[in-house]
């Protein structure tokens, strides 16, 4: 999630507010890792380390691999890769990374969430995969509003006709399709939601359509849980029965909608609250300065 307020560094160790970290959907997470088999885990976008603690934790008594991608470590990361030599830290582009790391057998994929970086990240692990098995794929912010609304923290990365028309520093609310007086605020976002080539969730489905051997679930929960994998893969049907009853779970989606409409106004009530502090704090300096002058014209 890339919302200002949660993605700040003063909120990075708490998973838990407004959702915005991954590690809020542990346990359905764990449950594809083990399900999997895997023994060596991809996680892009690591920032602070707060899923990667939980992948930790959750690779001890396996010794499975845990590896961190992402070129601005946050120093909470870093200082964990220093107490973690299972842990490798690798400071590189998602993009540039995944064509020459070793290919581990899941890939959690949370990194700039625009639709050019997550095609060619998906574009770097197929390329390697001719002939051989495909890592289950998991992702975060597939839904509401990274689903289908490009965010980019480095927009001058991303080739000029790759961009979608850019809004800086955009507030949005759900059911907006471009920008809101008052909502989530981000750091820069496609101008508008929508339409071919824009958000996470919209490069996946382009993934999986040109693949038809491939699986997609979508979880709408928590900004949204995505996951694709083979069909034929041997592990396939464990995955399935985990997933299957929350894909696209209709109870789900309305909580989902319910809460990120709550969380929105929540932040919007607060913005009008900042505003009317400041307008306060002018018209108390205004004030204490017409008394200054009273009390100089009276003595």
């Amino acid at each position: 999630m890339e919302a200002a307020t949660p993605g700040d560094s003063e909120h990075a160790s708490d998973p838990e507010r407004s959702g915005h970290s991954l590690a809020n959907l542990w346990e359905i997470l764990a449950a594809c890792l083990d399900a999997r088999g895997a023994s060596s885990v991809a996680e892009v976008g690591a920032f602070a380390g707060d899923l990667t603690r939980r992948l930790l934790e959750w690779a001890a008594p396996t010794g499975a691999r845990i590896m961190a991608i992402d070129p601005l470590a946050h120093p909470w990361l870093v200082a964990l890769a220093e107490q973690h030599p299972e842990l490798d830290l690798v400071a590189e582009q998602s993009t540039e990374a995944l064509r020459h790391v070793p290919l581990p057998d899941a890939v959690i994929i949370d990194g700039d969430h625009n639709y050019f970086t997550v095609s060619e990240e998906l574009r770097a692990i197929d390329e390697r995969c001719a002939g051989a098995e495909l890592p289950l794929l998991l992702f975060h912010d597939v839904g509401w509003p990274h689903g289908r609304r490009d965010a980019y923290w480095n927009p001058e990365r991303i080739p000029e006709g790759a961009r979608q028309p850019l809004a800086y520093r955009p507030v949005l609310f759900p059911g907006v399709p471009g920008r809101s007086p008052g909502g989530l605020a981000m750091h820069t976002s496609a101008a508008e939601e929508g339409g071919p080539r824009n958000g996470v969730l919209t490069a996946i489905e382009d993934f999986v359509s040109d693949r038809p051997g491939l699986r997609l679930a979508v979880v709408p929960a928590f900004f949204g849980f995505g996951a694709v994998w083979s069909r034929e893969a041997p592990w396939a049907a464990a995955i399935e029965s985990i997933l299957g009853p929350w894909d696209s779970n209709a109870v789900l989606e309305r909580l989902e909608a319910n809460r990120v409409f709550h969380l929105a106004t929540s932040s919007a009530r607060a913005m009008e609250l900042e505003q009317l502090r400041g307008e306060l704090d002018e018209r108390t300096a205004e004030v204490a300065e017409l008394r200054a002058r009273l009390e100089q014209e009276g003595g």
